[in-house]
Formats: C-alpha cells, sequence, structure tokens
C-alpha cells in the first residue's frame, strides 16, 4: 500500500470511528453541538452537552492488533492541547455553561471480524 493509500484508509478509519462515537454518546444521552470543529489551535472531533455541561470528545479508533489501545492515548500533552481547545469554543460561543466543562475519550477499536467496541470514558482530562 502506498502513503496516499494509507493515509485515506486511516482517514476513512477516523470518519467511521467519529460516527460509531457521536451515535455511541447521543445513545447515552448527550447531544451532539458539533463534529469536527476548527479553529487556529487545532480541532475538536465532537462538541457534546449533558445537561447543562459541555463536554468535549477526543475519539480515537484503531483496528484491533498490536497497536496502542485508544484509551491510552491523551497524554499529558493532548489533555492540555484539548484544554486550550475548549477555551477556544468557549470564547467564540459565550463561555462556560453553568454545569462547566468536561473531557471525554471515546475509544473505537475495530476487529477483524464482527462489531466494533466502542468505548466512553468521562472526565479523561
Amino acid at each position: 500500500m502506498n502513503a496516499a493509500n494509507a493515509t485515506n484508509v486511516r482517514s476513512a478509519l477516523g470518519r467511521y470511528g467519529e460516527e460509531l462515537a457521536a451515535r455511541r454518546l447521543t445513545e447515552a444521552g448527550l447531544t451532539v453541538l458539533a463534529r469536527n470543529w476548527r479553529c487556529r489551535s487545532g480541532e475538536i472531533d465532537i462538541v457534546a452537552s449533558e445537561g447543562d455541561a459541555l463536554v468535549i470528545c477526543e475519539v480515537k479508533s484503531r483496528r484491533a492488533g498490536p497497536y496502542e489501545d485508544p484509551m491510552a492515548a491523551v497524554t499529558p500533552r493532548k489533555a492540555e492541547r484539548l484544554r486550550r481547545l475548549a477555551e477556544c469554543w468557549l470564547t467564540e460561543h459565550g463561555g462556560a455553561p453553568p454545569g462547566g466543562v468536561r473531557i471525554d475519550l471515546v475509544g473505537v477499536v475495530l476487529p477483524d471480524r464482527g462489531p466494533a467496541r466502542v468505548e466512553h470514558v468521562r472526565g479523561v482530562a
């Protein structure tokens, strides 16, 4: 597989994982406000609300195999980046809601066969 094909496969995997994550969040009672929201500092995969709280969701999708588990993907550096992105969202959308802001992670693992495993962890950073 050449580099362009590998990039397309990763991009398709990421889009599919984000679709599964958005469904899982909706099923859990959250309201998706935006997907792939961008600012100068980067991108938030999913912005949602739960009650009066704003939820910033990082989505990590992986194929099953010897790769790092997606739930290990939020390093302290990544968490700080997500906090900066949350500040950008709040600045652009009128400030913090009464329920505050939470950063969640949705990990999606796609096995060779069978359904995807989708795990939602609240308050990772």
